[in-house]
């Protein structure tokens, strides 16, 4: 069996079969942190992902996928109903990157990835090679994305941290965080640029650019989204986007896809 449920239990590492795949629409879910001897392909092609590791946070939109090292500590929650399919792999007997990472996915990679998610987990090894084999062939030519989004380590900052995941979270303003953790805005800058390689200010708006990306896919008005974002005007949320992924909210919307 490959498609699952919420009444489905399920661990890949009980499975004897090199790769091992599932199926399965979802609604409001949360994994929990958790690892996998397997090496994991993860992708979504309706619906929008957020995943946390240990010291970041990512997000998964349509038409991406991610690759997730064995034993690699990690936490995917989905908020709205999200298609999605998972494909395991015994990494001692494929060529797994040993970095975790965001793909584009083709139309080939695509029919791979649902013909591969589909199969009976007791399969023969015999009748997967060739399809695993392209599979490996596109992975590898795959162009990047970089949707990772690292997260302070400083004891200061542990309230803030804590508070990323949860669904009410709104990056504050410099200001608004210095009272909040009693640290001045110089010293948050600093402790961001050490330890996340970006001021806190580019950090907001990389973040800001994440759960725009996860209230469009739930279809929400782009008004709606400029609003909770805390953007000054409907036309200051479409500059900013449009700047970062080459096309309006609309766009996105219409089509799912980011270049």
């Amino acid at each position: 069996m490959a498609i699952i449920d919420d009444n489905t239990q399920f661990n890949a590492d009980t499975l004897v079969a090199n790769v091992v795949g599932i199926a399965a629409d979802v609604g409001k879910h949360d994994s929990g942190m958790h690892d996998h001897k397997k090496g994991q392909l993860l992708y979504a092609p309706q619906g929008c992902m957020t995943l946390a590791l240990e010291n970041s946070i990512s997000i998964l939109p349509p038409t991406k996928a991610v690759w997730i090292p064995p034993h690699t500590f990690h936490r995917a929650i989905m908020t709205n109903v999200v298609a999605y399919r998972s494909i395991y792999f015994n990494c001692s007997e494929y060529p797994c990157p040993t970095e975790f990472v965001t793909i584009e996915v083709n139309d080939l990679l695509k029919a791979l990835i649902d013909k591969m998610a589909l199969w009976d987990w007791d399969i023969e090894a015999t009748k997967t090679q060739a399809t695993t084999a392209l599979f490996w062939e596109e992975f590898q030519q795959a162009k990047q994305f970089e949707f990772n989004l690292p997260l302070p380590s400083d004891r200061r900052l542990s309230s803030f941290r804590k508070s990323v995941m949860k669904d009410e979270f709104i990056a504050p303003e410099l200001i608004q965080l210095s009272l909040t953790i009693g640290a001045s805005s110089k010293t948050i800058t600093r402790l961001f640029k050490t330890e996340t390689g970006m001021s806190y200010q580019d950090w907001r708006q990389q973040w800001r650019l994440f759960k725009a990306i996860e209230l469009l896919c739930e279809e929400r008005q782009v008004s709606d989204v400029a609003h909770c974002l805390m953007f000054s005007s409907d036309s200051a949320f479409i500059a900013f986007f449009k700047k970062q992924t080459g096309q309006t909210p609309l766009s996105f919307m219409k089509h799912r896809t980011l270049l």
